[in-house]
């Protein structure tokens, strides 16, 4: 009985909390109609990325080998559900002491991140596995991550990867007021105290995916149209949104309270697995984009931009720690975010193998090649940034 008082009392939270999203939706402007339409600049008469994809392709076809996952990410897949499900039988069949049980609601959010950054980021962008429906089901873990496969793929594969850092169109730059990630966002007085505050709320991001984000986008992506690949039903999409957050919900907290856990338990290990997650994705992101070394383009009156796709994505992004195996390895190769962009239909694995052939390239036609060789140098640097872009514009 205690635990289904224990239960009602949690839905009739999560029911309010979602009542709120929807009164917030119905003041988000949808302004489909309103975006700029952007389109890239077609002139490279160097022909840049034709040279580099070709050369990228032979590498690939000379040493016989596929562009998707192999055995190397297999392997890093169990590792990185063990470090999320390990932790949680034990805390669900041992009687474990305070301090062991912080730790592994810590070691928790570690794989939450690590599952995030190597599995279901290959798996969405088609990359894990040839087969479609590995792919789909490696990608569909992101539902136990607190997020949603049709919001996730919208946001990073057609949104930020099409147009990245665009004030207005990349929502990966956009932290709506309390931070200003973009030179071309506005200016407010609190921004100057950012680079106190920033790193704290960076903890902040599985939670909102878990409680509002999801609620959020769907409704406005839904509204614009806007998917990677076939467009769903609408009907359907909600219906996986829910089904997703019951089966998240039920496994992180009804799961916990019907074995014995206090609800202040289950409250505090929630926001401890969500807030290790959430800052270890944040600035992992924020390395990539938000740094000295990366322009934040925009577009002419008309929508037109300076550059082609490939050359922006050079302008626009940043590595580090190249030479680091652990960074590499548990980042799922987020730290090369140049290869990425250029190729994110090819698996994080092959990276590096990729990366002196894309630096080469780049330098050979005179572009940028952003890079950090440490990550602390990198955390140094986005922490400079942010006081850069803290300060009030002056006005020319």
């Amino acid at each position: 009985m205690k635990i289904l008082l224990r239960c009602k009392s949690l839905l009739f939270i999560f029911v309010y909390l979602i009542d709120i999203v929807f009164i917030r939706l119905n003041t988000v402007k949808i302004n489909s109609m309103t975006k700029q339409t952007i389109t890239f600049s077609r002139t490279d008469s160097a022909k840049f990325f034709r040279t580099l994809n070709k050369r990228v392709n032979n590498y690939f076809k000379e040493n016989n080998i596929k562009k998707t996952g192999n055995w190397k990410l297999y392997i890093k897949a169990i590792i990185m559900f063990t470090l999320l499900l390990g932790p949680l039988v034990l805390l669900l069949t041992v009687d474990l002491p305070t301090w062991l049980q912080i730790i592994s609601m810590m070691i928790i959010g570690v794989g939450m991140a690590g599952v995030g950054m190597n599995v279901m980021h290959d798996a969405n962008h088609g990359s894990f596995s040839s087969k479609k429906w590995v792919n789909k089901l490696m990608g569909s873990s992101i539902h136990i991550l607190a997020g949603n496969d049709y919001n996730w793929k919208v946001q990073h594969n057609v949104l930020h990867h099409t147009y990245t850092n665009i004030q207005g169109h990349d929502e990966d730059i956009d932290a709506g007021r309390i931070i200003r990630f973009s030179k071309h966002s506005k200016w407010l007085k609190i921004h100057q105290y950012q680079k106190y505050y920033a790193f704290f709320l960076y903890g902040l991001l599985t939670v909102n995916w878990a409680i509002t984000t999801d609620f959020k986008q769907t409704y406005v992506y839904l509204k614009r149209k806007l998917s990677y690949g076939d467009f769903p039903k609408p009907a359907t999409q909600w219906t996986k949104l829910i089904i997703g957050k019951i089966l998240y919900y039920s496994i992180w907290v009804v799961l916990p309270l019907s074995l014995g856990y206090t609800w202040w338990q289950v409250l505090i290990g929630f926001l401890i697995m969500h807030y290790t997650a959430g800052i270890i994705l944040s600035v992992i992101f924020q390395l990539a984009h938000v740094m000295p070394n990366t322009d934040m383009p925009v577009p002419d009156k008309e929508g037109n931009m300076k550059n082609t796709w490939a050359i922006h994505q050079l302008f626009t992004t940043s590595n580090f720690s190249p030479k680091s195996w652990l960074v590499e390895f548990y980042t799922g190769g987020l730290n090369r975010q140049v290869e990425h962009h250029l190729f994110s239909h090819i698996s994080h694995v092959h990276y590096k193998n990729i990366a002196k052939i894309v630096k080469d390239t780049a330098h050979e036609f005179s572009l940028p090649y952003n890079e950090y060789n440490s990550i602390w140098k990198a955390i140094a640097e986005h922490y400079e940034q942010l006081k850069v872009l803290g300060q009030k514009p002056t006005i020319a």
